[in-house]
């Protein structure tokens, strides 16, 4: 299930917005060498909810990159992304170089930054590292963690189900990271949450050229959480490895 990400590199138009005015900073920034002109339009942001300018444009960039607005292999600049969103260069610049170490994107010197292009083979790599990872800690938790805690997880594996129903892939790809981030925090180790988020958000950036995500996908995706709540519940060891294998191995999404 877990290659949860949007392939659809559909060219859309997209109406221009403006992130939420609150903490805007001043005046679009020129930023000398980077060039806004003959470069693809820019997405436009969905609302966010973050107090800070650069976490706002984060999100808003992130959603666009799962809903294949930014387009694999084409460079865009931080000020023509800037004045798109309604704000300076500075916080688009920042949230780019994050991007760079989540492996979305990458510096193009003088230009600004290009979508990476990425492959079957890297998702697949992907996939299998998250397995390796996943499933032993899953294993272990079925068989230590009371079926309470497991019960209080089911609203976010119903936010999936919601989410998928819609069609909604931005909003299936932040209900799947919550869901898969608050089973494995019933580990307790940090360094295990932290390395999963960056290996689960890296399987979400799209393919190019790759088919559309039917709704339906997303629907037998999200309802993969909830056969997994019922068996960890159970404690039904042979099902939870099974169900967790699949969901990594066995979708196409």
């Amino acid at each position: 299930m877990e290659q949860a990400r949007a392939r659809d590199a559909a060219d859309r138009p997209y109406p221009p917005a403006r992130v939420p005015a609150q903490g805007m900073p001043g005046p679009l920034e020129q930023v000398r060498g980077e060039h806004t002109h003959g470069e693809p339009p820019a997405p436009a942001p969905r609302s966010v909810r973050r107090h800070s300018v650069r976490t706002q444009v984060l999100e808003a960039l992130r959603v666009a990159l799962v809903d294949g607005d930014l387009v694999p292999g084409e460079v865009y600049s931080a000020p023509a992304l800037g004045e798109r969103f309604g704000v300076s260069a500075t916080p688009v610049r920042e949230a780019m170089q994050q991007l760079a170490t989540e492996g979305a994107v990458e510096v193009v010197p003088n230009r600004g930054f290009r979508v990476l292009v990425r492959t079957p083979r890297e998702l697949a790599e992907l996939a299998e590292v998250r397995a390796l990872i996943e499933v032993p800690v899953m294993l272990r938790l079925a068989r230590t963690v009371p079926a309470a805690q497991w019960r209080a997880l089911r609203p976010l594996a119903e936010a999936t189900a919601v989410a998928a129903a819609t069609g909604d892939r931005a909003g299936y790809a932040e209900a799947d990271r919550a869901f898969h981030h608050a089973v494995l925090a019933l580990a307790g180790n940090q360094q295990l949450l932290a390395v999963a988020d960056d290996l689960h958000r890296r399987s979400q950036w799209p393919l190019t050229d790759a088919p559309v995500i039917r709704r339906a996908d997303l629907v037998a995706d999200a309802a993969e959480h909830a056969a997994l709540l019922e068996a960890l519940i159970a404690q039904d060891l042979g099902v939870v490895q099974s169900l967790v294998r699949e969901h990594f191995t066995g979708s196409d999404i």
